[in-house]
Parts: C-alpha cells; structure tokens; sequence
C-alpha cells in the first residue's frame, strides 16, 4: 500500500507510515555493525569500571599501598552508590530520552561519563571516591536508557533478540579489558600501586573518547521522529539507510511487507501519559520486569562486585594475580549470550528466558553450597561461576531487552529507566554492601546465605516470565507495544488488544 508523502516536517494531523516496516524489512548489513559498536560500548565501559573498582579493591584497601586505606565495608558501600548513581541517571535521563531524543542523549550521557569517570582517578579520601563514583553512575544509567531504546528502534525485528543480547553481553568485554590491563597496571613490581589504580580509570575514558566520533555519525531514531510528528525528518533518515544498506549489500531492497500504522503526533502523551503506561495499562508487564530486573541486578552485583574479596579472603590470592581468575569468569559471561542469542529469536522469549534464569539459580545454589563445605579452590569455584554465568549473562541481557521492547515508544526510555532504577534499587543497590559485610565476617556460612537469596530470586522470576512473559521474537516493535500517539483502528483490522485494553495491531 502507498503511503502518501509528507511534505511539511511537523504534521497538522494523523499520518500513515510504513516506517516500522521498512526499518524491519532491512538486511543486516555494515551499517547494522556500526550502530551496534557505536551503542554497544555503553556496555563494556560499565563491565569496565565495575570490574576495575572490583580489582582494585585489594589495592585501595588498609594496607594494599594504594593510598586511599579504605575498609572493605566502604568499599561494598562506594560500589553501591555508583548503583545509586546509575539508578539516578537512568531515571533522569531517560525521561529526558523519551521527550528530546535518542541521539542527544547518548551523546550526552557518554560525555558525561568521560568527564566523571576520570575525575575518579583523581580520587583522595573516602568521600570523594564516593562522589565521582555516583557521577559516574550518573552518565552509565542515562547511557542505558538512550542507548537500549535507539538499538530496538534500528534493528530489524528478525534479528533483535540476538542483537540486544549480544550487545548487553559485551559488558564482560569491558571486564576482560580491565582484567587483562590490571595484569600490569595492578602488579607492583611494574607499577607504584598508589598510581596503577588510577591509570586504570583512563582506560573507559579513552574507549569513550573514540566513540564518541562515531555516535556523531549515528542519525535519531526514525521512530521516534516519527512518534513526534517529524515525519519528513523520519523519511529523510530511512531513505538514507536504505541507501546505505543497498550500496553496501549491493541489492535492492525488496518493498516492505509489513502493515503500516497511522500516527497522530497532536496527541501529547505528557509524563502523566507515560507513566499510566508503564505502571497501568500494562500492569502484568511492569510485575515482569521488575523481577527480570532486581533479580539479576542482586544476582550480578552480589557476585562480581565482590568476587575480588572472595579470592583474596577465603583462597588467599594475591591482589595482582586476581585478574587470572576474572579474565576466565569473563569469556564464559560473553560467549552465553553470543551463543544462546539466537535461539530467544527462534525457539522463543519466553521459554529462554524461563530456561537461561532457572539454570542461573540452580547454578549458583550448587556453587554456593560447594564453596560453604570449602569443596573448591580458586580455579575451581571460577570454573563453576564460568559455567553458571553463561547462561546468568544471557538471561541478565534478555531483562533489559524486555523492558526495552514490551512498551510504548513514546515510554520505552523511561521504562527503561524505571525498572533499570527500581531493579538496582531493590535488587543490586544492597547486593555489594550486603556481601560486603558477609565476606568480612570471614564465615563461608555467611557468604553462603547471601548466594541463596540471590539463587531465590533467579528460580521466583523465571516462573514469572514464564506465567506472564510476553513473547515479542520477530515481531515489530509495534505489534507488541502500540505507540500511544497511534490512531485506533476498527477491530476488523486485524486489531487484538493488550492486557490494558488498548487495541494494538496483531503480530
């Protein structure tokens, strides 16, 4: 069906598009790569400072020369206010994302990061450790909230599942980054201690800083140029990626088969609109991602935050050799989602997610209990969390790729936000100070009952997704969620209705 052309850039009334289709109907291409390194390295910078705080922790402690004498208590608590911080900016920002667009906020945010991620290299006391960790958390929430929202908006439907998972799971790229750089940064017969800690905050400022040039290639999100009545704007960025597409795969695009939508821009949702949306309209869905969300954020942040403390603690591993066994830890988070990817678009959401979050939980129950019994030893309780988190990074990216496909488009940013800042509030922000104060009672005991809360909550929300998931694989994002700013159309047109009651169009 043809559409007819817009030719004013703000529409006086409802238009009908085929926008979605034509962005779906698109073959991987090079293009599809460049917006997949330039948006995906929000991932590895946040797996990069996370693993070096991680690292670093014997080195800034009481007595491991790096100058800041901290506890491991403060430690635990410093961790968690970068949480705190990333909740704060994914909530800020990302309402911000939703009302001026996606690219100015994920150019926006990752400056920011810059800017804060080095001032914590510059780090003196305890005090102020903490504070440029919360600014820098600051800039990785609001990365999270852009960055996931822009993603689902270029990639075809077919291949979303896969991507997002993918590009979630490159976070341990940033992990094996950090781990393999500590080898020397961190080792004191290389490196004055008090000076190798703070090099290793450069490290996420220099990826930053290269990145940022290609983000300013990247163009805004059609859909949501289009959702805001842009719609000349919108046709001029899809033409261009078609153009790109077809000169780089060196065909010519097949005519989109998908349904067009019609879209009535003077339809203000407003921050009242949004929120209905997200907490209202869809409430099963809200429950859902909130336990995606805050059971992987306690399950991670519990684990790998403080895993450090655990080698050095209960194995007496020394601080410079600590990398040895993250650097394993790591390959088996980036091969899970990598590997398994593909199969949330083919067998299902929801069935994958059920499986990938069950395994998760029985993985580190298992290992729990063999590490209170003291079965294990350094290189075996890294193979058991290697096994464990290969299908733990795969079903800790399938929640951000939930919540950033079962929504709206004029709310998918803020929803992000949302359950990104109530999940880590709820679930990760306690985690680090929590294991914390079990590693320094010293009792194996302790740290044990941490792991079985944590184990809990993986098997509670696999069974809530698999009761009330919903299965989004290779359907557009219109199919699942129907824009706000949408014209309802009769339901003989192949309309069904969501659990809100709103009619959206049938996958």
């Amino acid at each position: 069906m043809a559409v007819a052309a817009v030719h004013t850039n703000e529409a006086s009334g409802p238009v009908e598009t085929d926008i979605p289709a034509r962005m779906d109907r698109l073959p991987w291409s090079r293009w599809h790569w460049t917006v997949v390194i330039g948006l995906g390295i929000t991932w590895i910078l946040d797996g990069l400072e996370v693993t070096i705080v991680g690292l670093i922790a014997p080195v800034i402690t009481t007595g491991g020369g790096g100058g800041l004498d901290l506890g491991t208590g403060e430690i635990g608590f410093a961790n968690s206010m970068y949480l705190a911080g990333a909740a704060t900016g994914a909530l800020g920002l990302g309402y911000a994302t939703d009302k001026l667009g996606r690219k100015r906020l994920f150019m926006f945010s990752l400056g920011w990061y810059l800017v804060w991620t080095v001032a914590t290299a510059f780090s003196f006391n305890f005090e102020s450790f903490v504070f440029f960790r919360f600014m820098t958390g600051i800039g990785i929430g609001g990365e999270y909230a852009a960055i996931n929202s822009a993603i689902d908006e270029l990639i075809p439907a077919r291949r979303r599942g896969w991507t997002d998972l993918a590009i979630n799971g490159s976070w341990w790229v940033g992990t094996a980054i950090g781990s393999a750089a500590s080898l020397y940064l961190l080792n004191p017969s290389y490196v004055n201690p008090e000076y190798g800690w703070r090099i290793c905050f450069f490290l996420g400022a220099a990826l930053a800083i290269s990145v940022l040039f290609i983000r300013r290639n990247l163009p805004e999100s059609p859909r949501y140029l289009m959702t805001h009545g842009r719609f000349e704007e919108a046709e001029e960025v899809v033409r261009e990626i078609e153009q790109t597409v077809e000169r780089e795969t060196g065909h010519e695009l097949p005519p989109p088969s998908g349904n067009t939508i019609e879209i009535d821009p003077r339809r203000d949702v407003g921050i009242l609109g949004i929120v209905k949306s997200i907490l209202f309209t869809y409430p099963k869905r809200s429950f859902v991602g909130l336990m995606l969300m805050g059971s992987q954020a306690f399950f991670y942040n519990a684990i790998f935050f403080t895993y450090a403390l655990v080698l050095t603690t209960f194995f007496g591993v020394t601080a410079s050799d600590v990398a040895y066994f993250i650097f394993p830890f790591a390959i088996g988070n980036v091969l899970g989602p990598i590997c398994l990817g593909h199969f949330f678009d083919s067998v299902g959401r929801r069935p994958m997610i059920f499986g990938t979050y069950m395994a998760s939980a029985v993985g580190l129950l298992i290992t729990g209990w063999m590490f209170q019994q003291d079965m294990l030893s350094a290189t075996t309780m890294t193979i058991c969390w290697s096994i464990t988190f290969f299908f733990a990074s795969a079903g800790a990216s399938s929640a951000y790729l939930t919540v950033s496909e079962i929504f709206p488009i004029e709310s998918r940013a803020l929803a992000i936000a949302v359950f990104y800042a109530i999940g880590t509030a709820a679930g990760g922000w306690a985690a680090p100070w929590l294991f914390g104060v079990l590693i320094a009672s010293g009792s194996r005991s302790q740290v044990f009952l941490g792991y079985v809360i944590g184990a809990s909550l993986m098997a509670v929300a696999a069974i809530v997704e698999l009761i009330w998931g919903v299965e989004a694989a290779r359907k557009s994002l219109e199919d699942v969620a129907r824009p706000l700013s949408a014209v309802k159309r009769k339901l003989d047109d192949n309309v069904g209705t969501d659990e809100g009651g709103a009619a959206v169009a049938a996958a």
